[in-house]
């Protein structure tokens, strides 16, 4: 890959990105390459670089994204590129941060292993929501769930065509190997390496305490069946994107035949992050 065109792509509402991406950009013409970058981007941190529309068309024309924000960020860009060869590096502005290989403070050095090669390159499956008339991608997962009222939603949820249950919860997360470490993670599920290939199903405070993730292949066909009538129902993907469903709605949700490629730092893995953002500290006794 040679990493000619850099393409910077940020939160345009997160004002701490605004010098990160200044001092990227730098950077990366200090290396003699070429910076490239969206409206949103060119706006916040005032850039004189070619700018296109939106990410989908950086990533046309870019070797390599630059994602400077938080989890949520790189959710997004990975929806808008779908179907795109073009890899992505999250440089973190945000919070706990699964996605965002790269701390603020590490950017400079970060761009000479970049430079130098020492990376690694990582496919990550999208996964697909549709019914009969609209479709959603997502990276991490789809998640339905009650609106404002405090009554229980009740989903019928069959793989590949057989009958699983009849959940009534507050909602149901189903989300790839990617989103095991977000809202499914919080809401009791597993955490399942990116490598797996395998949809969780996790209720969310569901009314009979023997429902659990459930874990089905990632090649399955997971079918949702609203059944509650006198409830708002919301799906979202990744968080965003809200769509109201009905009481009959179905929902289909898949492997999508889009992937995006993440680009890792050499010396990262799940693992160790794993480690560090949730403080797994383990034993201190030597051995």
């Amino acid at each position: 890959m040679g990493n000619r065109r850099i393409g910077l792509i940020a939160n345009s509402e997160k004002a701490s990105c605004r010098n990160l991406v200044r001092e990227a950009a730098d950077l990366i013409r200090e290396s003699r390459r070429t910076v490239l970058t969206d409206q949103a981007t060119a706006a916040l941190a005032d850039l004189d670089a070619p700018t296109h529309a939106d990410a989908s068309a950086v990533a046309r024309e870019a070797d390599l994204l630059m994602v400077f924000g938080g989890d949520g960020t790189m959710l997004r860009v990975a929806r808008e590129i779908a179907g795109s060869r073009t890899p992505m590096l999250g440089i973190n502005a945000g919070g706990l941060g699964f996605l965002t290989d790269v701390q603020a403070h590490q950017l400079p050095q970060a761009l000479k292993e970049l430079w130098s090669g020492e990376t690694v390159l990582e496919t990550r499956p999208l996964i697909e929501a549709v019914n009969h008339d609209w479709s959603f991608r997502a990276l991490n997962d789809f998640v339905i769930t009650r609106g404002c009222s405090p009554r229980l939603i009740e989903l019928e949820v069959t793989v590949d065509g057989e009958m699983l249950t009849i959940y009534r919860c507050d909602g149901l997360i189903v989300c790839s190997p990617t989103g095991s470490t977000a809202y499914s993670l919080a809401a009791g599920g597993a955490v399942v390496s990116p490598a797996a290939e395998v949809f969780t199903l996790t209720p969310i405070c569901p009314h009979t305490l023997s429902n659990r993730s459930v874990i089905v292949n990632l090649d399955s066909v997971v079918t949702v069946r609203v059944l509650s009538r006198r409830v708002d129902t919301i799906l979202t993907a990744d968080g965003q994107q809200p769509r109201p469903l009905t009481a009959g709605d179905i929902v289909t949700i898949r492997r999508s035949k889009h992937e995006v490629r993440l680009l890792h730092l050499a010396g990262s893995s799940f693992f160790e992050t794993l480690r560090r953002k949730l403080g797994w500290s383990g034993s201190h006794v030597k051995r």
